[in-house]
């Protein structure tokens, strides 16, 4: 078919109307913003659960010259669907409930509210986010609206290269020593049934913190058939509001969880 220059351009205007259009309650202007990464990158150093039977597993298919004198390059990779920069489904905790694929795409983008407790978790590992940290936070930010991407910075994504730092313990196969902070249980109810956010996340290993055994918030989130996004880098990069963040994770049918490439647009 031949380009129409007019209608290419018809075309153009419309899909550029379409970026900047208030969407809850914001403007996605490209030309004015920044990508921020939130994502650490797959490799054999990413950091699993200790439990993990294996870790990410990168395979040379062919690397150079084929017959016919052209380059080319192709891998296999095998990683379990919980470490590194992920998504936890809410099957992950919630028999019946949505799998990675059956999750509507429309929850992996929306605006960004980043709660700030990394001075807290400097002083106490094992911090818990707390109902009276969100109310402090919406005393200065306004209230949490339906439908928000709630991110918790607790300043551990600077440890990440530091496995036993990261997680307090780096005993092989054993989760029961592990120290990081995390979200507390009516926090995390607060969030997910009150405000009904349809994402958490964090810059540590689990939105539950490292001490716990019975992973409640894990179960409160799955139950409201929200999502959690763990082990996450950069936040101390976003505002604490007025950020877009897309969190998308692979589309695994029937996955409990999987690898996800998490940016947020911020405006310049």
């Amino acid at each position: 078919m031949a380009h129409h220059p007019i209608r290419g351009f018809a075309l153009a205007a419309i899909f550029s109307s379409l970026i900047a259009a208030p969407a809850f309650g914001q403007s996605l202007d490209l030309s004015k913003s920044t990508i921020v990464d939130l994502t650490h990158p797959f490799d054999s150093k990413t950091i699993y659960w200790p439990t993990s039977p294996s870790g990410f597993e990168l395979k040379s298919l062919h690397n150079g010259l084929t017959e016919r004198g052209y380059f080319y390059a192709a891998n296999s990779f095998c990683s379990p669907e919980h470490g590194g920069t992920h998504l936890d489904a809410p099957l992950h905790f919630a028999r019946g409930h949505w799998t990675n694929a059956e999750i509507p795409v429309d929850r992996f983008v929306g605006p960004a509210f980043v709660i700030d407790v990394s001075a807290k978790a400097a002083a106490d590992p094992d911090y818990l986010l707390t109902p009276e940290d969100i109310a402090e936070w919406e005393d200065a930010h306004g209230r949490i609206p339906q439908g928000a991407i709630v991110l918790l910075r607790t300043g551990w994504s600077a440890r990440w290269s530091d496995r036993k730092a990261y997680l307090g313990d780096d005993a092989p196969g054993d989760a029961t020593h592990l120290h990081f902070p995390g979200y507390g249980a009516q926090a995390a109810a607060l969030l997910v049934v009150d405000r009904r956010a349809k994402l958490i996340g964090i810059d540590t290993a689990s939105v539950d913190h490292g001490p716990s055994q019975d992973f409640l918030v894990h179960r409160i989130v799955a139950g409201a058939d929200a999502a959690g996004l763990e082990n996450l880098d950069n936040l101390d990069k976003l505002p604490a509001t007025g950020a877009i963040v897309f969190a998308l994770p692979m589309k695994i049918s029937g996955g409990t969880g999987g690898p996800a490439r998490i940016v947020a647009v911020v405006a310049r």
